[in-house]
């Protein structure tokens, strides 16, 4: 794999080969790191994994536009994951003409829509006698089912990028499981890198993956420097096995990071923003 930083305005068009994009690494309120979204590159396709609050205003830092984004798939409904699609959805109807495709259940469709962006999206125009709906917007590309144990697992295809969704157990942090979780998904691209988004520790979710997917090379997981709440907290991930923590990134972390150093203790590092990890190099 070979890291490089971005030198110049952002250019996704034409990377041969996968790579993963960190427009952000830090957590849900950090004001040094944006937020953890990334764009995944294979050749010239390309897809969003979740779009922040912050997230059209980092794509422009880094010389782009959230206009250019055809392709995303959100993990789950808080607002560093999704706090940009009001801006997407507009641009794309009023500014580009252009509804982007969005890889999303019909379950979750239902409740990002009702739940989230209905409120600033729906009442813009009345037309038929209806308000606009989640389809005016965006496309829906609708991933198949693939195994309901032990959690729900789902696979789509989008260009030369495969995709597999599975559940996660983020919200509330008194859930005993996924099943009583309120809708969240981690992702695993080409059968190579395992990105569970946001998640409590769950060291079941990473033997079933790591067991069903042996191809699994890199791992880039959330984590936070205390215990309690509603993601993996630092000193629960360093019970994982050595080979685990090897090739774990650790991402979605808060800005007192430096005071951490994790490649002292077995993991392949913090991941970095405003970096292409460009893994057939």
């Amino acid at each position: 794999m070979e890291i490089q930083q971005l030198d110049g305005p952002l250019d996704f068009q034409d990377n041969s080969g996968l790579s993963f994009f960190f427009v952000g690494v830090g957590s849900a309120f950090s004001k040094v790191h944006f937020q953890t979204n990334i764009l995944v590159c294979k050749g010239k396709d390309h897809l969003l994994i979740d779009c922040g609050t912050l997230c059209p205003y980092a794509l422009w830092k880094y010389g782009s536009s959230v206009t250019k984004i055809k392709n995303f798939l959100i993990t789950h409904s808080h607002a560093d994951h999704i706090g940009g699609l009001e801006e997407v959805a507009l641009m794309g109807r009023y500014v580009i003409k252009s509804r982007p495709k969005m890889i999303i259940t019909d379950d979750y469709k239902k409740i990002l829509w009702d739940q989230s962006l209905r409120g600033g999206n729906s009442y813009g125009e009345f037309a038929d006698g209806e308000y606009l709906r989640f389809d005016d917007y965006f496309e829906q590309v609708k991933p198949e089912v693939i195994a309901k144990k032990p959690r729900s697992l789902f696979h789509v295809q989008s260009g030369s990028i495969d995709i597999k969704m599975f559940r996660t157990k983020h919200i509330p942090d008194s859930a005993g499981s996924w099943r009583n979780s309120f809708y969240s998904c981690g992702v695993l691209i080409d059968e190579r890198i395992l990105f569970p988004s946001d998640t409590r520790f769950d060291k079941e979710l990473l033997d079933w993956m790591l067991a069903k997917y042996p191809t699994i090379e890199y791992i880039f997981h959330d984590c936070q420097f205390y215990p309690g709440g509603v993601h993996a907290y630092y000193e629960e991930l360093k019970t994982l096995p050595d080979n685990v923590r090897s090739k774990m990134y650790l991402c979605h972390y808060g800005d007192n990071f430096a005071s951490f150093k994790p490649e002292a203790d077995g993991f392949a590092g913090f991941a970095r923003q405003g970096v292409f990890y460009h893994f057939d190099k």
